[in-house]
């Protein structure tokens, strides 16, 4: 496979199992299109042009000809300078898979959680003002960072880098809530019983960081249950008692801050938090898989929990 059939093949997955549908992401697309079209001359000069192909902004080809062809990759949660040196250290490294992406596309993908929402019951109106105001918090934050720094080292070593974020945490949210829907859990300890069947978790649970419950009692009803995984990032710490409102019982996430556990408290939601790592390490499994299944060799790092499901 060259690096273009990967990364498209990663978009591809990601659309397949995206909960809002084809026809969504497609009109998405023309309007972004649109959009686009608008521009003055200077706005479409710094336009990321590669946002009018693929609807997951903060996924793309970093660095490296789209023409290679790759036979072994080296896949972590996290690949940064240390790992880019691996990968020159190991000698036969065609390309470097990170999940995590480059900050400043982040906030770009964050409105897959207000159309998330919506679909969950909350008002639209309502889901839009609050993803829109922490997507702005969340630009503020990540500005500053030093963006630069991982393309630079993959440059410096001839090294290429694909980071395929959001479609890899859909697939691990298709997956779950998936399972979730199937087995439908009546008490908040069959949701994360539910959790515990599957392998990353197991392995995270062995190293101290498995599925647990933030808020609320494992002998609670579980009432509706969602999964949260996916939108770039954690939602507005204020969405918990719109959630609460809209009849939502339990919150299955990969993480959860301070100010988001005070606000499901207050609203009595049950919180289950699966696993930041453990739930990155199964979104990227599932596509890792369908690379191997081609004839590609995965060398896995970086807190990637390397399970095979074929």
């Amino acid at each position: 496979m060259t690096i273009q059939q990967i990364y498209d093949l990663a978009i591809k997955m990601g659309i397949n199992a995206d909960p809002r549908g084809k026809k969504k992401i497609g009109e998405i697309m023309t309007r972004r299109k649109k959009q686009y079209e608008k521009m003055g001359e200077d706005e479409k000069k710094y336009y990321n042009k590669e946002k009018l192909n693929n609807p997951y902004p903060d996924s793309m080809v970093f660095v490296g000809s789209p023409d290679k062809k790759v036979k072994k990759v080296l896949a972590g949660i996290d690949i940064e300078t240390p790992e880019l040196l691996l990968a020159d250290r190991l000698g036969d490294i065609d390309l470097a898979i990170s999940h995590h992406p480059i900050w400043p596309y982040v906030p770009e993908v964050m409105e897959f959680q207000t159309d998330y929402l919506s679909k969950c019951g909350v008002p639209i109106n309502i889901a839009e003002q609050l993803t829109r105001e922490r997507a702005k918090e969340v630009e503020r934050t990540t500005k500053p960072l030093n963006h630069m720094r991982k393309t630079d080292a993959a440059k410096l070593l001839n090294l290429s880098l694909i980071a395929p974020h959001t479609p890899l945490d859909i697939l691990a949210f298709d997956f779950v809530d998936k399972l979730i829907k199937k087995r439908k859990p009546e008490y908040v300890e069959d949701a994360i019983k539910i959790l515990m069947e599957i392998p990353e978790y197991q392995v995270a649970a062995k190293e101290g960081f498995g599925p647990s419950l933030f808020f609320g009692n494992k002998e609670n009803r579980a009432g509706k249950t969602i999964v949260g995984f996916v939108g770039g990032t954690s939602p507005s710490h204020k969405i918990y008692e719109k959630l609460a409102q809209a009849g939502i019982g339990t919150l299955i996430d990969m993480h959860l801050g301070e100010e988001g556990k005070k606000e499901a408290e207050k609203h009595h939601m049950n919180i289950i938090v699966a696993g930041h790592y453990s739930s990155d390490s199964l979104g990227t499994n599932l596509f890792l898989d369908e690379l191997e299944k081609k004839g590609i060799e995965v060398i896995p790092c970086s807190g990637l929990i390397r399970v095979k499901r074929f």
